[in-house]
């Protein structure tokens, strides 16, 4: 009689029943677009910027008492004063309005912030209004204008042409409603002294009838 036993065999595991895995839960749906708060800066809601700061001062102005006038700003100039608690900042601009029919305004205004130096420059402008005489949509003749050092020359254009101009003086062609003129600056690059080389250079145009009136008296 034999000692040994023989091994159990261990029984077979049981199946084990598999549930079917649960279904992800929908994920919600995006916010609309339209219903997101608007941010302060210009973003968010639809994704649109709000309006450019730069540019809001070439626009028309209409303030009802007149006719409508555009508004440059030619040059802003930052001035710094040393203190003792440090450097404080001043403002002056330059600017230019018209009404694109003839009659333009150069003002310079000084402040602590820009707005205010912009304001008091615009102020400036509007009250010293001055009429050019133009021929359609160009200038009657040539033409050079002499301020302190600056020395601008413009001279009338065909059509199509264009405005060939920048700085002080494409402000102030723009203004005064000119859009087929070529110039050149020939003397000094201060915005001040171009701007108004460039205005006294207009304010010396003649049409043919001047000259007539001339020749008779």
């Amino acid at each position: 009689m034999s000692n040994e036993t023989a091994p159990i065999s261990d029984p077979a595991p049981a199946a084990v029943a598999t549930a079917p895995a649960a279904a992800p839960a929908a994920a919600p749906s995006p916010e609309p677009r339209s219903n997101r708060p608007q941010r302060r800066d210009g973003f968010g809601g639809g994704g649109m910027r709000g309006p450019r700061r730069d540019t809001r001062r070439d626009q028309p102005q209409n303030t009802g008492d007149g006719p409508q006038m555009i508004e440059k700003v030619v040059f802003i100039n930052r001035c710094a004063k040393v203190v003792k608690g440090g450097r404080r900042f001043s403002f002056a601009a330059l600017t230019v309005v018209g009404d694109q029919k003839g009659n333009i305004g150069v003002g310079y205004g000084k402040a602590n912030e820009v707005p205010d130096a912009i304001k008091k420059s615009t102020e400036h402008a509007k009250k010293k209004l001055m009429h050019v005489k133009l021929k359609g949509d160009t200038i009657p003749h040539d033409v050079t204008g002499h301020f302190d050092g600056g020395v601008v020359l413009l001279k009338p254009a065909s059509p199509g042409t264009g405005l060939i101009a920048g700085g002080g003086v494409r402000a102030v062609l723009e203004a005064a409603g000119i859009k087929n003129v070529l110039t050149k600056s020939m003397g000094s690059n201060n915005h001040i002294a171009v701007v108004n080389a460039t205005v006294n250079a207009l304010l010396q145009l003649k049409l043919a009838e001047d000259f007539a009136k001339m020749r008779r008296a």
